[in-house]
């Protein structure tokens, strides 16, 4: 199969999942969203206490898992790390308070403006925007530096996190924090969330699937490889939508969104500029964790934390808009991201 072939079958694959999902108990325009769920397992963790938000995602474990299965039986299980942790864990912080800004990764963005929410169109330019920025920034010579071949054993660290947290979860899930009312209570059963977490992460590692790399590639070589597969997904969710009664044009009256337009630009803004320095949007980042690849098990952490601060500082997102604090935070985190960039580049430069 060509890749251009496989990435667009894995965007129709990965939008019908996102429709389904939600048939199958996520939330409206929630089928799958890596930010919010990864935000829910923070909350299950404890590490935060808005209640609303609180469950351990199988989605989420499925797509690290999903990934290290098929990299382990194509070869492609290569663990590498060590450039620019720090850096890598901070910028996750920001990506994250970015998406939970406008309420959702860019995964969402697609799955929200295939159900007809135009909220999620000014996301999509504020992303763009951020993406641009960021393609500049690597022609002008930023780089976090080469990720060197690490011994086996660090790449495995993530995966088995995750099969620890699962065969948890399974056993005992009143561990966990879980929430019942709210975002967080409404989940797709088990077996379902997880299995279709696997198919997700095993097409995104095969196919490269990347909402980031794609609109990158397209700034910077002219490439369509990868935006073919942000096109399936629309495709496929909107078809979806329809099909299931899920589709509504508009700006208000949107599941868990809200209308404040200046910062659904920024916020995805936020998230497409750390992106682009990082290599990967956050279902990108937990894809090559599930390969072995330490730097974005990093990231992985990152997002986790910001998450918890996120919610234990009133940082995020709400149906009634972002509050002082969260736009303080996405300012921050702009100021914090540009002078990485920055940074970087001028000492790259010496």
């Amino acid at each position: 199969m060509s890749s251009n072939k496989l990435v667009i079958i894995a965007g129709i694959i990965v939008g019908l999942l996102g429709s389904f999902l939600v048939l199958w108990g996520n939330p409206l325009n929630m089928g799958i969203c890596v930010a919010c769920f990864v935000r829910d397992i923070a909350g299950g963790l404890g590490l935060h206490r808005a209640t609303p938000v609180q469950y351990i995602r199988p989605e989420v474990i499925g797509f690290i898992l999903g990934s290290f299965i098929l990299s382990i039986f194509t070869g492609e299980f290569k663990p590498r790390g060590g450039s620019a942790p720090l850096i890598r864990f901070s910028l996750g912080i920001v990506m994250m308070i970015g998406a939970l800004a406008f309420l959702g990764c860019p995964l969402r963005m697609l799955l929200r403006l295939a159900a007809g929410d135009l909220n999620a169109l000014i996301g999509f330019f504020g992303f763009a925007g951020g993406i641009w920025v960021g393609s500049e920034f690597l022609k002008m010579g930023f780089s976090l530096g080469r990720s060197p071949a690490l011994n086996k054993t660090n790449g495995f660290i993530v995966p088995l996190i995750m099969a620890i947290l699962l065969i948890i979860f399974v056993i005992s899930p009143g561990i966990f924090l879980s929430s019942t009312t709210g975002p967080g209570s409404l989940k797709a059963p088990l077996l379902l969330a997880l299995g279709a977490g696997l198919l997700v992460g095993t097409l995104a590692q095969r196919s490269r699937l990347c909402t980031a790399g794609a609109l990158r590639d397209l700034f910077l070589i002219k490439n369509p490889h990868l935006f073919y597969g942000i096109v399936g997904i629309f495709a496929a969710a909107l078809l979806g939508n329809i099909i299931l009664g899920n589709f509504s044009l508009g700006f208000s009256d949107q599941p868990i969104a809200h209308t404040d337009a200046i910062w659904n630009f920024l916020g995805l803004g936020l998230v497409g500029l750390t992106a682009v320095m990082l290599g990967g949007c956050p279902l990108r980042q937990l894809i090559l964790a599930g390969e072995g690849n330490t730097d974005s098990g990093l990231v992985f952490m990152g997002m986790l934390a910001g998450a918890a601060l996120s919610h234990n500082f009133g940082l995020a997102g709400s149906p009634a808009g972002l509050d002082l604090p969260g736009q303080v935070a996405v300012i921050i985190g702009f100021i914090f991201t540009l002078a990485i960039a920055g940074s970087v580049i001028f000492f790259n430069k010496k």
